[in-house]
């Protein structure tokens, strides 16, 4: 294996180093984003480990009070319920649900819109209509129909948000590959005989790559507040599965007493928006040629 070769050791040692000047040139925002994101995803993956609870196991009396020298460290819910362990476990379903629906909108709308743009012509036209009378209508309003429709159910509302976020991805893949699929590049694969597959993958996507990227954390974002506005309203997430929203719903009536307990999960909401925003913020400057020459 040559030492230019991508999988050789030097050429990974190569690529690390150039992670780290990045990484090394972030600022205090991208840093502090990253360390919550990390945080957050331990907290997904592991959290039947971390929780002291179970996320539907009833521990106590309802409404306990919290603190470092209690036994439950931010109190109990209305039915003796850990907040703490539901918390935890609220970051792998909330997280969970959004991160599946986003991918899969990913896959549908980057799949579509690249190839609308290749073939133009009648499909699209077709699915450009589609995606504007899609878009025409109020996201959280539209779920919220579907989902009277098709039953309350994590599929279903997976299923939902991703075809409804789907027509968002679709219009900026096709915008953005609508520009590669003019360049000479595109053109010179055609006549050496290339197929769509190998256009698709090879030329176009990579060249799209990065305005992708970054709307993947956007994407993410809203989908993230769009299922806890659902669970919210009673119609996301359902109970006894922990989720973020649904715990703000389930605690909102004790703001009138000073309690802050529905505010432990509605800051979790925040704090994770605000770190995905951070990020992408971040990628969007590094990608986008606007950065300060060194």
């Amino acid at each position: 294996m040559t030492a230019g070769h991508p999988k050789s050791p030097r050429a990974r040692r190569g690529r690390f180093a150039a992670v780290r000047r990045e990484l090394s040139k972030a600022p205090l925002s991208a840093w502090f984003a990253m360390i919550v994101i990390a945080i957050y995803a331990f907290c997904a993956i592991f959290a039947p480990l971390i929780a002291p609870h179970g996320e539907a196991e009833i521990v106590g009396k309802g409404y306990m009070p919290g603190g470092w020298h209690a036994d439950f460290l931010l109190g109990t819910d209305q039915i003796g319920r850990d907040i703490f362990s539901r918390l935890i476990y609220g970051a792998r379903n909330t997280i969970g649900v959004a991160l599946v629906a986003t991918i899969i909108s990913f896959f549908i709308g980057i799949a579509v819109g690249v190839l609308a743009a290749l073939n133009r012509g009648w499909f699209d036209q077709v699915m450009s209509r589609i995606a504007d009378a899609l878009l025409a209508m109020p996201a959280l309003i539209f779920a919220l129909m579907l989902l009277a429709i098709f039953g309350k159910g994590m599929l279903n509302l997976i299923v939902i948000l991703a075809l409804l976020d789907a027509t968002r991805v679709f219009r900026l893949s096709r915008a953005a590959a609508m520009n590669v699929v003019v360049m000479d590049f595109v053109e010179a694969a055609r006549l050496r005989g290339e197929g769509t597959g190998w256009i698709v993958f090879k030329e176009i996507i990579p060249n799209i790559l990065a305005p992708l990227v970054t709307e993947f954390g956007l994407r993410f974002c809203f989908v993230f507040l769009t299922i806890s506005a659902l669970s919210f309203l009673g119609v996301g997430i359902q109970p006894p599965t922990a989720d973020w929203g649904s715990m703000v719903a389930e605690n909102k009536s004790l703001i009138t007493y000073g309690n802050l307990t529905p505010l432990y999960a509605a800051g979790a909401i925040v704090l994770l928006t605000v770190a995905v925003n951070f990020l992408v913020d971040w990628l969007l400057y590094r990608t986008s040629g606007l950065r300060d020459e060194q």
